[in-house]
């Protein structure tokens, strides 16, 4: 487990959440507040989170969401014992199982409504970080994202929805990994600034789902054609997610 020493206590939605993460290794930042915007989750659903280390995406949603049923599976013990730290902390309910989604913890084999994933999307071959736990996080070499696409596809029921964050050189990959199970969709490409190529994307799929694929315009996340200084520079719909809390479900519609 991490020691004291090795924590930080970090603001998320301008401090409407406060999560506890190590100072070297795998640090949650943008990515999965804007996970836990896409996800189309009601209250009274469940929501099994892939990979959840230290909560960040299940406790940005559990905010945004009160009244989700929150189960987070983390391979590695000392982040799984973050996320409950974290969840207790912000009074949001959490269950978290350590374990392997390769080989899913029996504790986990029912159907959810909702599966949301932040896989490791760097790709292999790659220096890895000198950290193992950031390196584990981060790259792709141990778990293929067909892995990922295949539990939560076992995992939803039917008419589910898989929520993912990738990489956008990723997309391919995960389109085929969809295969015959999830369909109707929806590729949000992110875009750093307006012109500039997505390097993110966020992917809705249906288990079951029957509807033409959808490549929807961008969402831009700063202002200006570059960076211009040491200043937040979100637009105001990026703002609104990243700092309010606000959802992105218009985006998908």
């Amino acid at each position: 487990m991490f020691a004291e020493s090795e924590l930080s206590d970090d603001k998320f939605l301008c401090g409407r959440l406060r999560l506890l993460q190590p100072v070297k290794g795998y640090r949650a930042a943008t990515d999965p507040v804007l996970l836990a915007a896409a996800c189309p989750a009601t209250s009274g659903q469940s929501v099994l989170d892939l990979g959840c280390g230290a909560g960040a995406a299940s406790l940005c949603l559990g905010h945004r969401v009160p009244g989700l049923i929150l189960t987070g599976l983390e391979l590695q013990p000392a982040y799984a014992d973050l996320a409950r730290r974290n969840a207790a902390r912000n009074g949001i309910a959490m269950d978290v199982v350590e374990g392997d989604l390769a080989n899913l913890p029996a504790t986990l084999r029912r159907d959810f409504d909702h599966v949301i994933a932040n896989p490791p999307y760097y790709p292999p071959g790659g220096t890895p970080s000198p950290v193992k736990s950031r390196a584990t996080a981060m790259q792709v070499d141990e778990t293929p994202l067909s892995l990922w696409v295949e539990a939560a596809s076992r995992r939803l029921r039917p008419g589910g929805w898989l929520t993912l964050i990738s990489g956008a050189d990723t997309l391919p990959d995960l389109l085929s990994a969809l295969g015959p199970k999830l369909g109707s969709a929806a590729v949000l490409p992110l875009a750093p600034r307006e012109g500039k190529p997505a390097l993110r994307i966020l992917l809705h799929a249906r288990k079951g789902g029957r509807a033409r694929f959808r490549l929807l315009a961008p969402f831009v996340i700063h202002q200006g054609t570059a960076h211009d200084g040491d200043r937040e520079s979100y637009t105001p719909d990026a703002n609104a997610v990243l700092r309010d809390g606000a959802d992105l479900l218009a985006a998908f519609r």
